[in-house]
């Protein structure tokens, strides 16, 4: 049981992380990730350890996501006015511009590509691991990670991708 927490425990900055990625917001960040440990500790008897711990809390967190996108497409789109810009706001620094180009053409890409990039690219998980937590093939995997990287070339003119290229 404690070993199981532990394991859960290291995983809390990287589940953080990539619900912040995916959601856009802390907030919503925040709670993703406390109902996908609470569904984990609640469900730790599904938790088969012929894989990773690791791999299970970021479906779990994924699934949610997910739940919560359908249920917030029925719902209709909310804007939150608090990431309205003022137009008369000082320009940012170049280096804050492309990374909120990169940042806006990321959210721009179809949510199944998204979830890939953000998996590989910001999260650093082996092909195969990611697949797994996506429930895909890793020929599907690979194919949505190449179409996504060429959506961002494109969306952000940029011809090279060292910021995105992670062999494994």
């Amino acid at each position: 049981m404690n070993d199981f927490l532990d394991q859960v425990e290291t995983c809390v900055p990287a589940l953080r992380r990539y619900a912040r990625a995916l959601t856009r917001n802390a907030d919503l960040a925040d709670d993703l990730v406390q109902d996908c440990l609470e569904r984990a500790i609640a469900r730790r008897g599904l938790f088969r350890p012929t894989g990773s711990v690791r791999a299970w809390l970021f479906t779990i967190l994924l699934n949610i996501y997910r739940n919560s996108r359908r249920a917030a497409g029925r719902r209709g789109e909310t804007v939150n006015l608090d990431s309205v810009a003022e137009p008369a706001s000082p320009a940012p620094q170049p280096g804050h511009i492309a990374l909120a180009e990169l940042a806006r053409a990321i959210d721009a890409l179809p949510i199944e590509q998204k979830e890939v990039v953000l998996l590989i690219a910001l999260e650093g998980l082996p092909y195969a691991e990611a697949a797994t937590i996506l429930s895909i093939p890793l020929g599907t995997l690979m194919s949505r990670l190449g179409r996504a990287r060429s959506a961002l070339r494109l969306a952000t003119g940029v011809t090279a991708e060292p910021h995105l290229r992670t062999v494994k």
